[in-house]
């Protein structure tokens, strides 16, 4: 059984109480007359549950107070490279996708996790998800952040829907199988199209599920020798593949179509299926939803590997150069906590828990009830998502949706830009990947010479 196979490992000793939890490690203890955390985070729905939480929970119990920056995505991107760059210790912890965790790590600015963990057993780390566990490590081996929530990527599909057109949806579908429903559950006539797929562009848009089509149809950005390979066999493929069913039996205008787009018409019933973050899920079960118990949910499709969900999460990691880390690390413990689940059950229901990030919240039968519809595959899509081998062949960085360095920033935006274009007609495939390929060149060139 590998590492990335079923479910982690439990450690057999019972979970302390709160109070225990939150007193543990005493390392690297803050100054006792200020005991300030300052936490730069993204601004999302699950972060200012966090915030409303803090206070009255995390604070009173230990006193120390949190400081939150809550920003923009793009924005806190940003604020958060150039302070912890600079480590100028301005915040102490921030917010940490699985795509600069190894980076940051790797340029010495995120403090290493171990010791605290080791302290602190009421954390519990064999419950994390192994995917997320490796997603949050360093080329070191160390562990320098924890998730807050994660998620992977599935395909959402109507089925009441399927059920009036005599369709059936394989438990394990392939992209084959998925194309064929598509054009059979397409309806213009009636306004649903037969799948929605992201066609903005966008290294966080349409690059994103793209890139697990490239995986699975036998493709890679580059190889382990930092090769480009957009213009190989397997990824034109996989790029006409992705252009022809958005163009065949996607939604209109298809290059101007994002995640937010997908949602919207999965709510208004004008697409039969969606391929995206297993997050979407949430909204389309929420009590407001029109089409709640209508939904279907099965693994990604695959064609080459056995899986092909991506992984994401965002995460709690504490600056080096930070004079209270030990502070930081109780806020941590608290916030990715077991414990936390259950608040944030307690006090804004079940469905809000942030998921994807421990074993023991698919246990709980209050979530398992709230989330019955989806959860099961999102914890097995999590589970089987392999950051570190993706595809069919090695890989020169971690990464199922994108390429681990920072330079795929920009090149993802430039290929998506291209390919966007070839969606909406303007040019044709192999011309959009011969202009990502001179892309990808350079970078892959910059990381030969080091």
């Amino acid at each position: 059984m590998s590492l990335l196979e079923g479910r982690a490992a439990r450690g057999t000793a019972a979970a302390v109480a709160l109070a225990g939890m939150l007193t543990a490690c005493g390392l690297d203890e803050g100054p006792p007359d200020e005991r300030v955390v300052r936490v730069l985070m993204v601004d999302n729905p699950q972060m200012q549950e966090l915030e409303k939480l803090t206070a009255r929970h995390f604070t009173k119990r230990t006193g120390i107070e949190v400081d939150f920056t809550p920003l923009p995505e793009n924005e806190v991107r940003k604020h958060i490279h150039d302070d912890f760059s600079a480590q100028s210790g301005r915040y102490d912890v921030a917010t940490v996708s699985n795509f600069e965790t190894e980076t940051y790590a790797d340029r010495g600015w995120l403090k290493p996790l171990d010791p605290y963990i080791a302290e602190d057993q009421a954390f519990d780390q064999s419950d994390i998800l192994l995917p997320l566990q490796l997603s949050l490590s360093g080329g070191d081996g160390k562990v320098y952040a924890e998730p807050f929530y994660g998620e992977s990527s599935f395909l959402m599909y109507r089925k009441d829907v399927f059920e009036q057109l005599g369709l059936e949806m394989p438990a394990r579908p392939t992209w084959k199988d998925v194309a064929e429903l598509a054009e059979k559950a397409d309806r213009p006539e009636k306004g649903m199209t037969g799948i929605c797929l992201r066609g903005l562009p966008g290294w966080g848009e349409m690059t994103a599920p793209f890139t697990t089509v490239v995986n699975t149809f036998g493709g890679t950005w580059f190889d382990k020798r930092w090769n480009a390979r957009l213009t190989s066999p397997a990824f034109r493929k996989a790029a006409e593949f992705y252009v022809g069913l958005v163009r065949e039996s996607g939604e209109p205008d298809p290059s101007r179509t994002g995640y937010a787009d997908c949602l919207r018409n999965m709510k208004r019933g004008k697409s039969a299926m969606w391929y995206d973050a297993t997050a979407g899920a949430g909204s389309l079960e929420a009590a407001t939803s029109p089409v709640r118990g209508k939904m279907g949910y099965v693994p990604a499709p695959v064609e080459k590997t056995r899986s092909s969900g991506w992984l994401y999460t965002w995460a709690w990691g504490i600056q080096k150069s930070s004079d209270r880390p030990g502070d930081a690390w109780k806020f941590i413990s608290w916030a990715s906590s077991k414990e936390y689940e259950a608040l944030v059950g307690r006090e804004f229901g079940w469905a809000n828990v942030p998921a994807g990030k421990r074993s023991s919240t698919y246990d709980r039968p209050q979530y398992r009830k709230a989330a019955g519809a989806f959860a099961e595959v999102t914890e097995e899509a999590i589970r089987d998502a392999d950051p570190r081998s993706p595809g069919v062949q090695e890989r020169p960085a971690p990464g199922i949706q994108f390429v681990g360095v920072p330079e795929f920033t920009a090149l993802g935006d430039k290929v998506s830009e291209e390919l966007s274009a070839a969606i909406a007609g303007e040019q044709s495939v192999d011309d959009a990947l011969r202009k990502g390929q001179r892309e990808a060149e350079r970078v892959g060139a910059g990381h030969r010479k080091r």
